[in-house]
């Protein structure tokens, strides 16, 4: 987003494209509380955008403030303000994800969580790389968990063991999340499971407590789309979780597809390629902890599907809203510097279809605050 869209004349245009309560919000979230100068929330939030729209660092953000004339602060002031906007900003994001349909859980639902990490690094040849381990609810899409860590060490790996979670929840995540490490305690607390299975590194059992061959199963899948499901136990020292394994069979491209990636990987890495990864590259295999009764394998597998949301959030942070300064003071404010991002990249996508659709003159709403010249 250009400063001329924040600081500019043209930010009666872009506050064409906000929910039509953002001011109001910004009083009920308390945004604006404290505020000893001007109380503007139009102000404080065009400020805002300054350092999270435009990339600015805090204290370039304080001086293009003050010489626009929209305030005189500090850049530490400015951080702590940027804190106290964490649910404005959040507020804001999901006024237009309401725009675009997407309903928000009520109480008594399922809560399904969209576990997912990725890296970011800050600018510079010198920047460091940081891993955002995030957490997301469908339908929602909001936020409920968000931790920054180091991208290498101890303990800054991805793992379910990042993540906070409560008996009932239902957790969807990918092939990084598939060890015994993670997922036996999270079945223990009483949460359900959905993990894009890798085969390499689960231990899993059948009933009898022998090592389960999994793939002659899979291989008894032999059309696309078929859908098959077995019961399993998850290895664990105390006693193995059960649970199952739902895998459908890709379509002839997708396998020519994944089969292409993993014979390049092994090109690029100068290994050879074991059949076993060909074979179990046929099909896209879950394990589960969903219960039965509610949930059949191939509903359990359209579930996953789902997690695909997650990855969608992480491309508008990185593509659409640039990526980059990451706050690291706390997970307070890099939580709101994230939500701003997000706000960001909703009213590009917001602009650009309105762009796509109408006269080449003007949007819808501009002209609600524009002046009428005789």
């Amino acid at each position: 987003m250009r400063d001329r869209l924040v600081a500019g004349e043209d930010w009666d245009l872009l506050k064409a494209f906000f929910p039509s309560d953002w001011e109001q919000l910004s009083t009920t979230t308390q945004a604006v509380k404290g505020l000893r100068q001007d109380k503007s929330a139009e102000h404080l939030l065009r400020t805002v955008m300054l350092h999270v729209g435009c990339g600015y660092s805090l204290r370039e953000t304080v001086v293009r403030a003050r010489e626009s004339g929209l305030a005189d602060l500090s850049d530490v002031a400015l951080l702590k303000r940027l804190r106290k906007c964490e649910q404005w900003l959040y507020a804001l994001a999901v006024g237009l994800w309401q725009q675009r349909g997407l309903a928000q859980l009520r109480p008594g639902q399922r809560i399904m969580r969209l576990i997912d990490a990725t890296t970011v690094k800050e600018p510079g040849q010198t920047g460091s790389l940081w891993r955002i381990h995030y957490s997301l609810q469908v339908p929602s899409l909001r936020c409920d968990f968000f931790k920054v860590t180091a991208n290498t060490g101890k303990g800054t790996g991805e793992g379910l063991w990042q993540i906070p979670v409560q008996r009932g929840e239902y957790l969807i995540a990918d092939r990084g999340y598939s060890n015994n490490v993670g997922m036996a305690p999270v079945a223990k607390v009483g949460a359900y499971l959905a993990v894009r299975l890798n085969q390499g590194s689960v231990l899993l059992q059948d009933g009898r407590g022998g090592r389960l061959e999994l793939l002659p199963k899979l291989q008894r899948l032999t059309k696309p789309g078929q859908v098959g499901s077995w019961k399993v136990f998850l290895q664990d020292e105390s006693e193995p979780v059960a649970g199952r394994v739902c895998a459908i069979r890709k379509t002839r491209t997708a396998i020519e597809q994944a089969h292409r990636k993993i014979k390049a990987k092994a090109i690029d890495e100068s290994r050879t390629v074991n059949p076993q990864t060909l074979e179990y590259a046929k099909f896209v295999t879950v394990f589960t902890t969903f219960p039965e009764a509610e949930f059949s394998a191939r509903e359990v597998l359209e579930w996953y599907r789902l997690r695909w949301q997650i990855e969608l959030v992480f491309k508008r942070f990185k593509q659409i809203a640039a990526l980059g300064h990451l706050p690291k003071y706390d997970e307070q404010s890099a939580r709101a510097w994230l939500y701003g991002k997000l706000l960001v990249a909703l009213l590009t996508e917001k602009m650009v279809q309105h762009a796509n659709a109408l006269s080449p003159w003007g949007y819808d709403g501009f002209w609600t605050h524009a002046q009428s010249v005789a």
